[in-house]
Parts: structure tokens; sequence; C-alpha cells
């Protein structure tokens, strides 16, 4: 391997990582705008929302659970915190959504939110597999954990390597 070639290894595994990276966030965010929009219109407009989810049989503290796992995983999954709990939290909503709601096969339309619903469930579902990547809160809060780790394991190797070189004095009797 020449020296040039050996210079470029690094440089395009570099390139990968952000790319990859960069591919997450984007998913990331387009898989979250969905929730958070639908999330602030159903709190914006809840009097109205509530009482249509009532005609459709969802009473009132689930269709505030509704707009809190929305809000909440949508916010969670857009941030990358708490990202595969979230991701998975939404792909089941939206199973139980197309489950629930969208069967009505002989409708076009709904025929397509079932399908909508559940691309969206298999997307959050390889998200909650793969995680939210380096640009991510979840990735912040890792590095920041293993730095403290790192400096708590540190200073105890140094009061241990002191202890064992103390000098003891003894008065004179």
């Amino acid at each position: 391997m020449t020296l040039n070639e050996r210079a470029a290894k690094p440089h395009r595994l570099a390139t990968r990582l952000c790319l990859r990276d960069a591919t997450l966030l984007a998913g990331r965010l387009l898989l979250s705008l969905i929730f958070l929009h639908e999330g602030v219109t159903l709190a914006t407009h809840f009097e109205g929302a509530a009482k249509a989810m009532a005609a459709l049989g969802v009473g009132l503290p689930l269709f505030v659970a509704v707009v809190a796992l929305q809000l909440g995983a949508g916010f969670s999954v857009a941030t990358g915190l708490l990202t595969r709990p979230g991701a998975v939290g939404l792909g089941l909503f939206c199973l139980a959504t197309a489950m629930l709601f969208h069967t009505n096969f002989a409708s076009q339309n709904e025929l397509l939110h079932f399908e909508k619903d559940l691309a969206i469930a298999g997307g959050m579902f390889i998200l909650a597999m793969t995680g939210a990547g380096r640009v991510s809160l979840d990735w912040l809060l890792a590095c920041h954990l293993l730095r403290r780790r790192r400096d708590k394991d540190m200073v105890a190797a140094l009061l241990a390597v002191e202890n064992q070189f103390s000098v003891q004095v003894r008065p004179p009797v």
C-alpha cells in the first residue's frame, strides 16, 4: 500500500461516517416532522380535536396521551435524545393507528393511510435499531458520561498511587 493510499483510507472512512450521521439526522428530522406537526395541531385545536376523536371512540385521557406521545417522542427523535425508546413508541403508535383506524381497504384513501403508517413504523423500528448517530443529544450525553467515568477512574487511580507511596512519619519516642 502506497503512502497516498494510506493517507486516503482515513479520509474515506471519515467521509463515510459523516455521510452516515448526516443521513441519520435528516431521516430523524423527516420522520419526526409529521408527529411534531400533528401534535402541535392537536394541542392548539384541542377542544375541536377532542370532540372529533370522541366521535371515533377515543376518550379524553387517551387523546391527551396521544398528543403527549406525538410531541414528546417526536421531539425525542428530532433531537436525538432517548431516540430508541421514542422511535419504538412512535412505531408502535403507527402500527396501532393503521390497525384500528385505517382498515377500510375499499377506500383508496384509507389504504394509502394504512400503507403510510406501516412505512413510518418500519422507519421508526430501523431508527430504533441503528440509533441516532453522532449528530444527536444521545451521542453528546454518552460522550459526557464516558468522560466523567474516565475522570473518576483517573482520580481513583491517582489516589491509589498516592496512598501506596505515602510516607508514614512517626514521632520519636
